[in-house]
């Protein structure tokens, strides 16, 4: 069991854990994430490790509630446990001295942008940090974001929170202005990280963008997080979940998003009926 040490609302629907698992926090790094089995009935789901305390033996998470199963862990509290935690799975972010990078975190995607901004800083590089949601509401950590940041860039698609604007404006405006940027980091909604790449590649900037929106069993053997990168076929879990963003086939992984909404509803109408969620 993994007991929940911290539990913070950043939004209506999106929450924050700091979960007690030291064996995974002495080897996780920027780009890992873990699975979770809430008890024996409950499937297994994919989260990103947010943050990590070696000292303390902490990992932190971010979620949306958004199905069954992330409602049902949302109505967990501190003091709380999960019965499964595995981890840290993936590939972990290649971290070196670039120089110049610029990360863009949108939405929940501000959460994993965090570790691999920190990391870059750390490492030497001059980071540029760009965080945009649909509304103020949903933008969190950004004094996290400023710390990790020689630049922090603000947006909101109705203005509530610095420039009413959506990533990829100041995104083009920077590198149309700074020549030295190396690298972009990019994630997010799978359609922002798209036209994030499609930004980056007129300018010429390598782009790496992080798939964990995909993936269901998180170990390979399922498949369903499967995506063309480059015209070959890559398994986000145990292949990434980074790409290179410019090889990836954005509408096919869209489009394989979309395979198990018919019931993921079903699963969430039948979870609202017993639980009374509205």
């Amino acid at each position: 069991m993994f007991k929940i040490l911290k539990k913070e609302e950043l939004s209506d629907l999106v929450i924050l854990f700091e979960i007690e698992a030291q064996d995974i926090a002495k080897k996780a790094k920027a780009g890992n994430f873990f699975t979770l089995r809430i008890n024996e009935q409950g499937e297994r789901i994919p989260l990103t490790i947010a943050d990590f305390d070696r000292d303390r033996g902490t990992i932190t998470t971010v979620f949306q509630k958004m199905g069954k199963t992330t409602h049902l862990l949302g109505a967990l509290n501190a003091g709380d446990s999960i019965m499964d935690v595995i981890g840290p799975l993936g590939m972990h972010s290649h971290i070196e001295n670039f120089g110049k990078v610029i990360c863009v975190g949108g939405g929940v995607g501000i959460a994993p942008t965090y570790p691999i901004a920190r990391a870059l800083r750390e490492a030497g590089n001059t980071v540029i940090s760009i965080i945009g949601a649909r509304t103020k509401n949903l933008i969190f950590w950004e004094d996290r974001m400023r710390n990790v940041s020689d630049e922090l860039i603000i947006v909101t698609d109705d203005g509530s929170l610095g420039r009413k604007a959506v990533v990829t404006v100041p995104l083009d405006e920077r590198l149309t202005e700074d020549k030295d940027i190396e690298l972009a980091y990019a994630i997010g909604p799978a359609i922002m990280m798209k036209f994030v790449c499609v930004t980056t590649q007129k300018h010429n900037v390598k782009t790496i963008v992080s798939l964990n929106s995909i993936m269901v069993d998180a170990t390979g053997m399922c498949g369903a997080c499967r995506v063309e990168v480059g015209g070959e076929t890559k398994f986000a879990c145990v292949d990434g979940p980074e790409f290179e963003g410019h090889k990836v086939d954005f509408d096919l992984l869209m489009s394989r998003q979309r395979m198990y909404v018919n019931e993921e509803k079903i699963a969430f109408e039948r979870y609202k009926e017993k639980s009374g969620v509205k």
